[in-house]
């Protein structure tokens, strides 16, 4: 039986929620680290606190160092919404969508021994590089891009990030090197119940309006909706 289109977006949803499961342990990490840094600077206010006599400038330099990391915190809460497809929000440059869903994701890949490698042209912004509409639809479309390949290449050792042109980026699962295989982790890789397959992928594609082009172990992506 052919799947009906609310069935589809379901499915796409399922993706998109699978591929923020996988996104929380660094997201958790940019929330949690304020907090530490917050406790910390009130341990040591109140030693001061309680010194005597009191230093008022050390007492000011813990008090604009606990401010300025529940800035950062509370500006780890709001990029929650930056998740959300239905918020409006400003679009993406191409080099600074690599850059955050590299920095999501380079942890988790590195337990796992698979390399993100980011061609050099992607590295820095460029002038005048235009913005692409739909911020968080194309977050879940380049992390769906790269769980695919982590989830589904054999043997991958590494991951190629390159661009495509000025509207399109090529993500290329690279062989591992002999003997660069660590046999610890890969003995206690479990296989996923909920990999991300070529079937998901072009749903997650789909349901947001992109075009996706699997290629053997390669996929390339179009930034612009069509």
């Amino acid at each position: 039986m052919k799947s009906s289109p609310g069935a589809r977006s379901w499915i796409a949803a399922g993706v998109r929620h699978e591929l923020l499961t996988r996104a929380l342990p660094a997201l958790r990490h940019d929330m949690a680290a304020p907090v530490s840094v917050v406790r910390m600077a009130l341990l040591m206010l109140k030693r001061q606190v309680a010194a005597t006599p009191i230093d008022p400038a050390a007492c000011e330099e813990r008090v604009a160092l606990i401010d300025n990391q529940v800035s950062e915190l509370v500006e780890a809460i709001r990029s929650l919404r930056d998740w959300e497809l239905a918020t409006t929000d400003d679009g993406i440059t191409r080099s600074a969508l690599v850059a955050q869903c590299v920095n999501l994701m380079r942890s988790a890949f590195d337990l796992h021994g698979v390399t993100l490698d980011v061609d050099a042209a992607l590295d820095e912004p460029q002038e005048d590089e235009p913005r692409w509409p739909a911020a968080a639809a194309l977050r879940y479309l380049f992390l769906g891009a790269l769980g695919y390949l982590h989830d589904g290449a054999a043997e991958a050792g590494a991951i190629r990030i390159e661009p495509v042109g000025t509207d399109a980026l090529r993500l290329v699962a690279m062989p591992r090197e002999a003997g660069s295989v660590n046999p610890v982790l890969d003995a206690h890789r479990a296989p996923r119940a909920l990999a991300i397959d070529a079937v998901a992928l072009q749903n997650l594609a789909e349901d947001m309006g992109y075009a996706i082009a699997l290629e053997g172990d390669s996929v390339r992506f179009a930034l612009a909706t069509g």
